[in-house]
């Protein structure tokens, strides 16, 4: 099935967890690291979901799912051990204009949610349509072995040039040529080295040399 991908800003939207078990935990993890208000409906929680719900973190409603309780998410997720019950809850949820997915059938998901490696403000993805959650496994951990914290300690060097550069380059052919002088595989040693000063000193040298001003 074609899909459209996109990244999706959840900070503040009311989003919903249908379930409490494991698999409910991991989609709670990801909606929290989105910054997403998050209610968990479901009698029973992990001990983790339990822990968040204690912190003020989540909000616990602690009934089974029925008729009527999806009618105010922008996401809701389904996430229960029982097909019929996650059916009911995605019919709902879409009747009242909500993104929904489905853990156990892609067919009836609005969305499916890739596989991740997360670097600081990169984000990187793999996604098989749920064709195949074992290639995604395996690229994602490729991925996460070659793509290291250093790239996301790179983008909080170059974004604090971000403005410099537009200031000081007005063609844009100009900015491309910097950037890919800026972006080298030296400066990404430093940084996995944890010599970040030496890393700043070599895009703050870049920057000197095509006329930027500090």
């Amino acid at each position: 099935m074609p899909v459209y991908p996109v990244n999706l800003q959840l900070t503040g939207r009311h989003c919903a967890v249908v379930g409490g078990g494991s698999v409910a935990e991991r989609k709670v993890g990801s909606l929290l690291a989105a910054k997403a208000q998050v209610a968990v409906i479901s009698p029973d929680l992990t001990p983790e979901l339990r822990r968040l719900q204690a912190a003020g973190r989540i909000v616990h409603v602690a009934e089974a799912y029925r008729f009527g309780m999806l009618q105010q998410f922008f996401i809701v997720i389904c996430a229960t051990n029982r097909t019929e019950v996650n059916r009911a809850a995605a019919e709902e949820a879409k009747q009242a204009g909500a993104l929904v997915n489905v853990v156990d059938d892609a067919e009836l998901s609005d969305f499916t949610v890739p596989a991740q490696v997360v670097r600081g403000d990169l984000l990187l993805t793999v996604s098989t349509g749920g064709k195949s959650p074992g290639i995604s496994r395996l690229l994602r951990e490729e991925l996460a072995g070659r793509y290291g914290a250093e790239y996301g300690l790179y983008l909080d060097l170059v974004a604090a040039l971000r403005d410099r550069v537009k200031e000081g380059l007005d063609r844009p052919k100009d900015r491309e040529v910097f950037w890919r002088q800026a972006f080298d595989q030296e400066i990404l040693a430093l940084l996995k080295q944890g010599k970040v000063k030496e890393a700043e000193e070599k895009i703050e040298h870049a920057a000197g040399c095509s006329g930027i001003k500090s």
